[in-house]
């Protein structure tokens, strides 16, 4: 529907929008069953008086030609032409019938409500897993960005090759070589973000009916990208040095798995490091068994304790693990950028999907994480990053002793974004992200982390984007939405003996 104001008209402005909407109408343009905009919405778009678009509604109502139906809005009725009069009432698709069974197989709804409960400014949110925009290099990136864009080298707006600008992937391998992997430049290629990486990965190993075996618990996007291609999950448990080794040797032996999607650096969902002799064994398994190892290390470079330990690719020649990291947890997670390493016939099948999905990455985003990482200000960042960090966690650790009643146990990350936490007994997580709403603030539940419908006793805190006043504040809530359900259980089994012990 399009609507023309003429401000120098000496006709009545709601006599213009009546009279382009009902000619709209008789030339057949708006059929019946159309919705018109809400009075509110269309004066808006016009800038004139809510008013001035209820009395030009109203004319046409009038001629009989729209009518306001509850639920529905207001709707254009019928051509006065007797022909056209008798033209079929129009409905909505049958939404039910459109969408595909590939579409069905995502479920963002308690994703969703959690972010938008932590989106709002009165809650303290422990749920969001993005980086502190506090200690983001923002002024580092508008010099890189004028610099680039005043340079009148249009490069940086124009397409990219598939894998990513010659110069990043470059630049890539001077993190790599740092990280003990001596990659070429053929071997890598840039992601809108690692999860983008995860799925078209997933995409080119995987058909329907393949194993995939992952840590339990594991992050969730990506078992829900192996689930949506048909492939069947199957977790193995950690304990606090890593996967379980002999549980997982077990299933190659049964199951022969397409590939096992690991996480060693201070793992997603619980912050747990892989020790070394655990990332030896799980390595030799993959070459014994000739599975694929699918490296996750969205976390590597946030360690606040120790030196980082040697990467499973770092032991690689083969071409056995493919490593995938992000820019999304050590920079700003708006840059959509990711990065993975593997052996080139695989780069090579990435890229023909790639160019069908959305051609290329960000150019502008290459651009300005090229120039970062070569002026040395990606490793002056990522030093203050862990600074700024180990502060947030050693708070939350604070906290949590202050707080916490004594039967919620925890370990203290040495890296990353997050506590994984167990509740008390007879308390949980899904009840506990209720009442910890009532205090506003936030988490996530550790049952959507688990393949096999588990974890209702944990829940994970992240650390790095709330403030350290917040971080005290919200532990502090937290912990008393916890001592709530604890008396609220107590009471109800308390009532529970009564029952059954009734006083004679």
């Amino acid at each position: 529907m399009r609507i023309v104001i003429n401000r120098d008209d000496t006709k009545a402005v709601y006599l213009q929008i009546f009279e382009q909407i009902r000619q709209q109408i008789l030339s057949g343009e708006l059929i019946p069953g159309f919705t018109l905009p809400p009075e509110r919405k269309l004066a808006e778009s016009l800038g004139v008086n809510r008013t001035t678009v209820l009395n030009a509604y109203r004319e046409l109502k009038a001629e009989g030609l729209i009518d306001s139906r509850v639920g529905k809005g207001t709707i254009v009725l019928s051509y006065p032409d007797s022909e056209l009069s008798n033209a079929t009432h129009y409905e909505e698709p049958v939404w039910d019938h459109t969408f595909s069974q590939y579409s069905g197989q995502f479920d963002p709804f308690m994703l969703k409500e959690l972010l938008a409960i932590a989106n709002r400014k009165d809650v303290i949110s422990f749920a969001t897993g993005i980086a502190s925009p506090e200690s983001g290099p923002l002024q580092i990136f508008k010099g890189i960005e004028e610099e680039i864009l005043n340079s009148n080298d249009y490069k940086a707006l124009l397409h990219s090759p598939t894998e990513g600008f010659h110069s990043i992937r470059e630049s890539v391998c001077q993190l790599m070589h740092k990280r003990g992997v001596y990659c070429g430049i053929e071997e890598v290629m840039l992601f809108s973000g690692s999860q983008q990486c995860i799925d078209i990965m997933a995409r080119i190993l995987l058909d329907p009916g393949d194993i995939v075996v992952v840590e339990e618990p594991s992050f969730f996007p990506a078992v829900q990208a192996f689930k949506s291609l048909g492939a069947r999950v199957m977790g193995v448990p950690m304990d606090d040095k890593g996967m379980r080794l002999d549980i997982l040797e077990q299933l190659l032996q049964r199951y022969r798995p397409k590939f096992i999607y690991t996480m060693p650096n201070f793992q997603n969902p619980t912050g747990l490091e892989m020790v070394l002799e655990r990332r030896k064994g799980l390595y030799e398994l993959a070459r014994k068994y000739k599975v694929f190892i699918m490296e996750d290390d969205a976390y590597g470079d946030l360690s606040y304790d120790g030196m980082p330990l040697p990467l499973i690719k770092s032991m690689d020649n083969e071409g056995y693990v493919i490593y995938i990291s992000t820019f999304s947890k050590s920079v700003y997670p708006g840059l959509r950028l990711g990065w993975m390493v593997a052996h080139k016939k695989i780069v090579q099948k990435c890229t023909a999907l790639k160019q069908v999905m959305d051609i290329h990455s960000n150019s502008l985003s290459q651009w300005i994480i090229e120039r970062f990482i070569r002026s040395g200000d990606f490793d002056k960042h990522m030093k203050k990053s862990c600074n700024d960090y180990r502060i947030k966690r050693d708070a939350m650790y604070e906290a949590l002793l202050n707080y916490a009643p004594h039967d919620l146990k925890w370990h203290k990350p040495k890296g990353g974004y997050y506590f994984w936490c167990k509740l008390p007994n007879g308390i949980l997580a899904s009840k506990l992200v209720l009442k910890a709403a009532e205090y506003k603030v936030a988490f996530v539940p550790g049952s959507t982390f688990f393949t096999s419908g588990e974890g209702e006793e944990y829940i994970r805190l992240n650390f790095t984007f709330a403030s350290v006043p917040e971080i005290d504040e919200g532990i502090k809530r937290l912990c008393k939405a916890i001592r709530d359900l604890k008396e609220s259980s107590d009471d109800e089994e308390a009532f529970n003996n009564i029952e059954m012990n009734p006083i004679v």
